[in-house]
């Protein structure tokens, strides 16, 4: 008789446990995958916050070759706090905004938006940062500081109602076109709501001071600001309730909403906090002159030697705005600053520097930019050829100009024995230049030029091009 073939209990119990293991173990794995690829762990695994502001008086702009803002000092500590690096990016149409939101080009949106109901079906909100209304922002009459408080009320728009048949200016797609419409509904009379979409808020703001427009709406906080630049504004009829006001994500982002709505919560209960506020919102803001021609709102300049700085940065070839980043660097546009090793000037020249290009009145500003930027052109030439890519080759030149030439090629020296990219400056040159001086590094065979401070040039290179970047995003080219 043949045997009959069966599995013993014990053998299914050990088939159905192996199973039962792979598969609880495959949704762990799946967990963990999924965990791993959030928003959140991109960004820090990334080691970058890319955030878009809008350009304004209050949220980011540049004064004085110095970027400042409310909203870019936030993002300053959030990045600190998350450990990255804050990348900005800036745009003031708000449909151009949400497309970067939506294809993933930024991962905060950090501006003052009003929380809508139409717009939480295509964003998510972060807790709110501020809470302000709606306010209808009008000229008072020239003679205003003579006439009595009743004459002036007299002359100025109080009742919605008489917004009838008026034409507002405001800016497009933005939740105050909205909240006219609806106010338009609500005193059942057409206002004429002109949707601009060149200016910002705070450019009609200004146009209305100037006469150019009647009309606009600007959230009160931002009003406020604009009417110590502006005193011949009023800021005093309300057409909203209070709304809240945050910033934005991408859409089925839980862990970086609740990592934002923690970082927010907590840092506004902080010290730093109530002095940014204090300082963007409360503070008589006289010392941040919007009028000021090195206002980024109103003048565009970066510096009283701007002039100069642009005629020697074309003639060789140099974007104008890198020079000055250069020179806020080396001396904050201090004519009479000087170093411990005896550089001196706006761009901090060296005796032999200037030797080298044989002009002696170095210390005048126009022949210190000259001698400057003639410098940051003989480097480029010098490391064109082994380093081809001018967005990369600019970084060996910045730490050439900080530390010299010597020890930038020590640096690639070092890269290329020790396996690195010697024409790659992130993670690979900038390392060797970071640690030169270990004596491992500065006593090597291949290096000749010896001990280097390397944190210095490692820092003026990401400094410099941090500030550069800035200027790029606000003040024109030419």
């Amino acid at each position: 008789m043949k045997r009959k073939n069966f599995i013993k209990p014990s053998l299914i119990l050990l088939v159905l446990f192996a199973f039962v293991a792979c598969s609880t173990g495959n949704r762990k794995n799946e967990k963990k995958k999924t965990a791993q690829n959030t928003e959140l762990s991109r960004i820090l695994k990334s080691g970058k916050l890319r955030a878009v502001v809008d350009y304004n008086s209050t949220n980011y702009f540049i004064y004085r070759g110095r970027p400042m803002g409310f909203k870019y000092e936030l993002l300053q500590h959030l990045a600190a706090d998350m450990g990255v690096k804050l990348e900005i990016s800036v745009s003031n149409n708000l449909e151009e905004t949400f497309e970067g939101l939506r294809k993933k080009r930024y991962d905060l949106v950090a501006k003052n938006l009003t929380v809508t109901k139409s717009r939480n079906k295509l964003i998510d909100f972060t807790e709110p940062l501020e809470q302000t209304r709606q306010v209808l922002v009008q000229r008072r009459p020239p003679n205003w500081q003579s006439l009595t408080h009743q004459q002036l009320e007299d002359s100025l728009i109080r009742n919605q109602l008489e917004l009838a048949g008026k034409t507002i200016y405001v800016q497009k797609n933005t939740a105050h076109y909205r909240r006219l419409m609806n106010l338009s509904e609500e005193i059942g009379a057409e206002i004429n709501i002109v949707q601009d979409s060149i200016y910002g808020v705070e450019q009609l703001v200004s146009m209305v001071a100037n006469g150019e427009i009647n009309l606009t709406v600007c959230d009160e906080n931002v009003a406020k600001v604009n009417q110590t630049y502006f005193p011949n504004l009023d800021i005093a009829t309300p057409i909203s309730f209070p709304q809240n006001i945050a910033w934005a994500i991408h859409r089925n982002s839980p862990e970086w909403r609740a990592y934002l709505n923690n970082w927010i919560s907590n840092f506004k209960q902080t010290r730093d906090f109530a002095i940014l506020y204090k300082k963007y919102f409360e503070v008589n803001r006289a010392h941040l002159r919007v009028l000021d021609d090195y206002h980024s709102l109103s003048g565009g300049k970066i510096s009283p030697y701007d002039d100069i700085i642009k005629k020697e940065s074309k003639q060789y070839g140099i974007d104008w705005r890198l020079t000055a980043a250069v020179i806020y660097q080396e001396s904050k546009f201090d004519t009479a600053a000087v170093s411990w090793a005896g550089a001196y000037g706006l761009m901090q020249v060296m005796p032999e520097s200037a030797d080298l290009f044989r002009i002696l009145d170095y210390e005048k500003p126009a022949k210190n930019i000259e001698v400057g930027v003639r410098l940051l052109k003989w480097l480029d030439d010098n490391f064109k050829h082994e380093v081809p890519d001018s967005l990369e080759r600019v970084k060996f030149v910045l730490a050439a100009y900080n530390v010299g030439l010597g020890h930038v090629k020590d640096a690639q020296r070092l890269a290329e024995k020790y396996n690195k990219i010697p024409i790659v400056w992130t993670n690979n040159v900038d390392y060797f230049l970071l640690n030169k001086s270990a004596a491992k590094y500065y006593k090597d065979p291949v290096v000749k030029w010896g001990y280097c401070r390397g944190e210095e040039p490692f820092e003026y290179v990401n400094k410099v091009l941090n500030t550069y970047h800035h200027y790029v995003n606000i003040i024109e080219s030419s």
